[in-house]
């Protein structure tokens, strides 16, 4: 298995989609690093070379903000958000929908199973 930031990515599947494993790479800037790193596009991570896996580690390194990095800076652009008081981090805080989605009667993915003020718990 191939080593990249971090993450091991998988060696029996194309190039493009196996870069997709690293967080904050997707399809297209899975493309767009093969093309910078000359790699062909249908070949299998097992099939490259040491020279084009390490041209690919630059690339993502010096190029893009990924894995802990991102997680870090996306956290605290939403404890940001919740501390000056705006709405979106209102939402945030209460754990509902924060891009305008309907919530009154959707929205359980968000905010969890229903609470019904008869329903006793199992015992």
């Amino acid at each position: 298995m191939a080593r990249i930031v971090g993450v091991d990515i998988p060696d029996n599947k194309h190039i493009e989609i196996a870069l997709t494993y690293i967080y904050g790479i997707g399809r297209s800037s899975a493309l767009k690093i093969c093309e910078k790193a000359g790699v062909p596009l249908g070949k299998k991570t097992k099939e490259l070379t040491e020279e084009q896996l390490v041209k690919i580690r630059d690339i993502i390194e010096d190029e893009y903000k990924v894995e802990g990095s991102l997680r870090s800076e996306i956290t605290m652009n939403i404890k940001r958000l919740m501390e000056i008081g705006a709405y979106r981090g209102l939402r945030h805080r209460m754990g509902l929908p924060v891009r305008g989605q309907r919530s009154h009667t959707n929205a359980r993915t968000r905010k969890g199973p229903r609470t019904r003020p008869g329903a006793k718990k199992k015992k």
